[in-house]
């Protein structure tokens, strides 16, 4: 992916968590500015976690592990961002959320062989 392809990204990301904290009760991000750093965070969260557990997992076990996994990265991000709040509660609910909104609005190739 180019440069301006991952700055795209980041911005649509943030848009999505401006999104989701209008409507998440429990989970808020004050401004564009604090959703943009939480994207980069929760991106660079997320490839930890990758990397610590890998993407290889069950087919079945699959969507669980993201969700929940989703909501701990969400709820993580927020002792590092500013202006985020997030609740537990909020964190897994955002985290269904997103997973919703990346259904329609994919913010990561899909099919990617790596």
């Amino acid at each position: 992916m180019n440069l301006i392809g991952t700055i795209v990204r980041f911005i649509v990301s943030a848009l999505v968590l401006m999104f989701v904290g209008f409507l998440v009760p429990g989970f808020g991000v004050m401004n564009f500015w604090s959703a943009l750093l939480a994207a980069v965070v929760i991106a660079l969260l997320g490839w930890a976690i990758e990397a610590l557990f890998g993407r290889r997992i069950s087919p079945y076990g699959r969507g669980i592990v993201g969700f929940i996994s989703g909501a701990v990265v969400l709820y993580l991000a927020q002792l590092v961002v500013p202006g985020m709040r997030v609740t537990i509660l909020g964190a897994l609910l955002a985290s269904l959320v997103i997973g919703i909104i990346d259904l329609f609005v994919p913010t990561e190739m899909r099919g990617r062989r790596d």
